[in-house]
């Protein structure tokens, strides 16, 4: 049994790259081909830009793919949604699509774009939202280089940001959220529904979202007295309760636990102000909840 899974290509290919393989799954691009081998003789992969990821899903050339919750609501198709994963280009969060206009206009809201000129890549969604207040706007799809058209191409935009910068460095202001998105693991209906490509389709997600998890968290080992481990487990944020074992001293214990990677810098010398010893902070690959 083949599993056809799509990676969206353009700006989300290297950060799900490196999510496969921190996953366990290393995949192998030929920068001359669309297809990719991987660590898996059964996972075959395909570099599908992540606005036609929906399509190629939904009729079945791909079993399952990941691409931007955007990308499914506009493409209006059929798939089945199996994992939410919140990464984007630059960060682990999500992506706003934003109503901006030039500093120097006077639009405030969406009804003040009657009749006016909207340039987008996501043209389904932006209709949709200016139908929703009752506004009749012209909506122009937008090739790229969007943040550029206003005011001579276009009075405003709808464009897809994850901080801002580019909406700034370009003297556009942000008057609205227009969609909120994120990474999504996506499946044809048909490959859902086959128990085998099912059960491969879920372990996927399993340890992708095991890698997400353990992105921005470390390991925690240490030794302590017993008399002291109140005082260092009153230190430790756990990811639930630590872990605690014996060792060939019976006077002393074992402590593993998982914290956040930016809490690291205060807990540790806390816990040796505790009488924690033998601290070791180690990376993790997976954290699977």
């Amino acid at each position: 049994m083949k599993l056809r899974i799509g990676i969206p290509k353009g700006s989300l290919q290297e950060a799900t790259l490196q999510l496969f393989a921190h996953a366990g799954l290393q995949i192998h691009v030929n920068s001359r081909s669309y297809f990719a081998s991987t660590g898996d003789p059964e996972i075959e992969c395909m570099l599908i830009r992540a606005q036609e990821m929906a399509r190629y899903v939904e009729h079945g050339a791909l079993d399952a793919g990941l691409t931007g919750h955007d990308w499914v609501i506009e493409s209006g198709l059929e798939v089945v949604t199996v994992a939410d994963l919140i990464y984007a280009k630059q960060s682990r969060g999500k992506v706003r699509w934003v109503l901006a206009a030039p500093e120097s206009s006077s639009f405030q809201k969406a009804e003040d774009f009657q009749g006016k000129i909207i340039a987008t890549e996501l043209v389904n969604v932006t209709k949709n939202y200016f139908r929703s207040h009752g506004v009749d706007v012209q909506v122009e799809f937008s090739w790229g280089a969007t943040e550029v058209k206003p005011p001579m191409l276009a009075d405003a935009i709808v464009e897809v940001t994850e901080t801002g910068s580019s909406l700034r460095a370009n003297h556009l202001r942000i008057l609205d959220t227009v969609l909120e998105s994120n990474t999504q693991i996506i499946a044809n209906k048909s490959s859902w529904a086959d128990t085998g490509k099912r059960r491969k389709i879920e372990n996927l997600a399993l340890m992708l979202r095991g890698a997400m998890e353990a992105k921005e968290r470390v390991g925690l080992m240490l030794n302590v007295k017993k008399e002291d481990l109140p005082a260092v487990l009153a230190v430790l944020p756990a990811l639930k309760r630590p872990t605690i074992s014996t060792l060939s001293d019976p006077d002393w214990l074992a402590v593993n636990t998982v914290i956040e990677e930016h809490t690291a810098w205060e807990v540790i010398p806390r816990l040796k102000e505790a009488k924690a010893q033998g601290i070791v902070e180690y990376p993790l690959n997976k954290v699977v909840m």
